[in-house]
């Protein structure tokens, strides 16, 4: 029956779908608005959006596309669906990078800002810290899910 296999590639492309456009979205209208106010609006905002993604939906999502795109290739692994690894196997090293780069990078950066002083100066530094750095992987992010979201829209 393929009904299973085709339902977790459906969930797969969901998933990754839904992290590249939130990825998409700080990009390229959360990270340009925030860049136009001062240091601490800019802290203040950041900090309230990340205590605020941090919900159950958000991290089912988040933990649930890389998996899903994982479980999806082993269910592919049978002479029928072969043909079909060719997408998801690199779909899943792109969903694995975007896990990895937002654990590894920007998590740890915005646990950095959560933990920065509040006086105007800690602010600027904090901000400084922060911004060029978070969005620059951000953008790797979006690149690495919109990737993995293609090559599984077209299996």
């Amino acid at each position: 029956m393929h009904v299973i296999p085709e339902a977790v590639l459906v969930g797969a492309t969901v998933g990754n779908g839904l992290l590249a456009g939130v990825f998409f979205a700080f990009s390229r209208g959360v990270a340009p608005g925030l860049r136009r106010v001062d240091d601490r609006a800019y802290v203040t905002a950041f900090r309230a959006i990340n205590r605020s993604i941090v919900n159950v939906l958000f991290l089912l999502v988040f933990l649930g596309a890389p998996i899903a795109t994982a479980a999806a290739a082993a269910l592919h692994l049978d002479g029928a669906r072969r043909e079909a690894l060719a997408g998801l196997v690199p779909a899943l090293v792109l969903s694995l990078l975007s896990f990895a780069v937002t654990v590894l990078v920007n998590v740890p950066l915005n646990n950095r800002l959560a933990a920065a002083p509040t006086g105007d100066v800690q602010l600027r530094k904090a901000r400084d810290d922060f911004e060029i750095r978070w969005n620059r992987w951000n953008h790797v992010r979006t690149a690495t899910s919109t990737a993995a979201l293609a090559l599984l829209a077209i299996i």
